[in-house]
């Protein structure tokens, strides 16, 4: 095996401040018996996936592809593969596989973070920090609440995984509510409102869909409690925001924690920065240091399955999406 001639080939990339090269020692950790390349040009890439059995980017374009006559796996290191084209990988028999999974801890972390701190009212307490005033203030608590999870994907069932000690009643919303879940109830989409109803907190943790555009508009908001705190990780669209603007100045709910919005950025004169209610990070969510690490399990786990089966028709690839 030759330094060109590599099993996997890692593609130029950055995530969170990560480099590739920290994606290539991960993989290289894991996989000591294959050779791991890491491309920093487009030359090199080109180059490297000429005979490599498994390439793993954010994506592979027309040339590249046409240049893998060996390829086997495209790993994305996206959870979504909308930007890809699938068909053309299954043109050439190469699987593809998502990186489903990575985001569950981090991003569960951030929504139970953020009904924490709205519990607790640390916006206010940083506020009045800031202006040094000593002066009490009302709050609430998550123990005993109940929580609405919509999509109980990765991220939405390691959620409700970290909300058992707090020992709070669930309910989950997904497309196919004859699976269950891990939640003390679940219902359909088509169920939204009676899935809110009695929920102190909503929590948004489902892809972007025709299903999903628009799902919290300002019926649903009339629905939901007064003092509900709606927390968004799943992406801007999934929320109405014309309707979360009107819900939160006319206290048709509580309060708002996003990491998504719609139009993002968020420009400097929209309303939702000029309410006291409402918290905004820039979808920041997702940001871990593990994020390779995480990626690097699961490549890892799909090549040596690769390596069993001897090739992708047979072999049970994690994450596959073709």
């Amino acid at each position: 095996m030759t330094e060109t001639d590599p099993d996997v080939v890692v593609l130029r990339q950055k995530i969170h401040g990560l480099d590739a090269s920290d994606y290539a020692a991960a993989l290289r950790e894991r996989l000591p018996d294959h050779e791991v390349a890491l491309a920093t040009t487009p030359a090199e890439e080109r180059e490297l996936v000429r005979n490599a059995r498994v390439a793993t980017g954010f994506s592979m374009g027309p040339e590249l592809l046409d240049a893998a006559e060996n390829l086997e796996l495209f790993a994305c290191v996206y959870a979504g593969t909308g930007h890809l084209d699938l068909e053309a990988f299954d043109e050439r028999g190469v699987a593809v596989t998502n990186a489903s999974g990575v985001h569950g801890p981090n991003i569960a972390e951030y929504a139970l973070g953020s009904m924490i701190a709205h519990a607790r009212d640390f916006p206010r307490a940083w506020d009045q920090k800031a202006d040094r005033q000593w002066n009490s203030y009302p709050t609430t608590e998550v123990y005993g609440s109940t929580v609405a999870v919509v999509g109980l994907g990765a991220i939405g069932e390691t959620l409700v995984d970290r909300l058992e000690p707090f020992d709070v009643h669930t309910v989950g919303v997904r497309y196919s509510p004859e699976k269950g879940g891990p939640t003390d109830e679940v219902y359909g989409f088509d169920r939204i409102h009676e899935a809110v109803a009695d929920a102190a907190y909503v929590v948004l943790a489902c892809p972007l869909t025709d299903a999903t555009a628009g799902l919290i508009d300002d019926d649903v908001f009339r629905t939901m409690r007064a003092d509900a705190v709606l927390v968004n990780v799943a992406r801007g669209k999934v929320v109405d925001a014309d309707a979360l603007v009107s819900a939160l100045r006319s206290n048709a709910i509580g309060s708002a924690a996003l990491d998504v919005t719609d139009p993002e950025p968020l420009p400097e004169d929209h309303p939702l920065w000029r309410l006291d209610d409402v918290t905004i990070t820039p979808h920041n969510a997702g940001h871990t240091p593990d994020y390779f690490e995480r990626c690097g399990d699961i490549l890892a786990a799909n090549v040596r399955e690769l390596d069993a089966a001897g090739g992708p028709a047979d072999a049970e690839i994690e994450n596959r999406v073709n």
